[in-house]
Order: C-alpha cells, then sequence, then structure tokens
C-alpha cells in the first residue's frame, strides 16, 4: 500500500498510476485519445497534459481519461462536468458519495463502481476505498457496476439500472 499521512484516507502520493490491466479494458470500450491528468512518465495516452501543461485552462475534445490528483478532486470533477458538452471524459476516482460535489456533478454523469480493490503501479495493495468510473459527456444518471475477476482479468458489467 501507498505511504499515507496521518489521515488513513490521503495519500501523500498524488501521481499513482493507473493500472494497466484496467485502463486497457476501459480503453477498448472508450477508445481514448487524451490522458487529462497525466505526467510523462505515467501517461495512459500520447496526448496528455500535466501538472506543467494544465487540463484546467484548455477546452477539452474527443474521449479522455482521467484519474486525477485525488487530494483536488473537486476542481477536476468540475472541469470535467463543463466540459461534457465538448467532450467525453472517463474519471477514475474514489466514490465519495458522502459529498457535495458527488452530488452536484457525479450523479449528472453515468457511474460504473467498481468491486474490488484494483492495485495501483507502485502499490502493494489495493486502495481502502470503494472507486467508482463516472462518465461525462454521454447519457445522464446511468448507475453501473463492473468487477474485475482476479484469475481472467476480464471486465465483467454487471448492469444495475
Amino acid at each position: 500500500m501507498g505511504i499515507f499521512d496521518t489521515n488513513k484516507f490521503e495519500s501523500v502520493n498524488q501521481t499513482w498510476e493507473t493500472p494497466d490491466d484496467l485502463f486497457n479494458k476501459i480503453n477498448k470500450i472508450f477508445h481514448f485519445n487524451t490522458d487529462v491528468c497525466a505526467s510523462k512518465e505515467n501517461t495512459k495516452c500520447k496526448k496528455f497534459y500535466s501538472e506543467n501543461n494544465s487540463c484546467l485552462d484548455k477546452t477539452w475534445d474527443g474521449v479522455n481519461w482521467m484519474n486525477p490528483p485525488y487530494k483536488y478532486l473537486k476542481i477536476f470533477i468540475q472541469k470535467a462536468y463543463n466540459e461534457r458538452k465538448n467532450a467525453i471524459t472517463v474519471c477514475l476516482i474514489p466514490a465519495r458519495t458522502n459529498t457535495k460535489w458527488w452530488h452536484e456533478y457525479c450523479m449528472n454523469g453515468e457511474i460504473y463502481f467498481i468491486c474490488g480493490r484494483p492495485k495501483f503501479k507502485g502499490c502493494i495493495h489495493g486502495l481502502p476505498w470503494p472507486l467508482a468510473l463516472v462518465v461525462f459527456g454521454r447519457e445522464k444518471g446511468i448507475m453501473k457496476s463492473f468487477y474485475l475477476t482476479q484469475k481472467t482479468k476480464r471486465l465483467k458489467l454487471n448492469i444495475k439500472e
């Protein structure tokens, strides 16, 4: 597991790389062209925005992958939500259903709850909180769940609307 500070739900590291197996399965569905929260070392797409070339002051287009720094979730979710008419953005985020921003923004997108604990690159264990994919720019208010089987590494969709 990552090195956590005194708040057991906040990671000191804000650059955990999305697991390749998880990203590849999602990419087969969405065909991403831009990683909007990346670095040269952890980008999942040829085109990417980084801390030095921020996505927050740009207009987005195409189909975007977003694994944002969890410390600034609300800012990045708000940006993805605001860009929903220009682009499709798939956000890998903690399912913080107890927050105001979740209800203001995420509940107006497609929500895919992830069953299990995907292990981010550099971590020994999966994250200690539930994760979700939130999709902006397509349908509104659709909730589904999926899980990655450990033995076969296949993506299985369980549709629960």
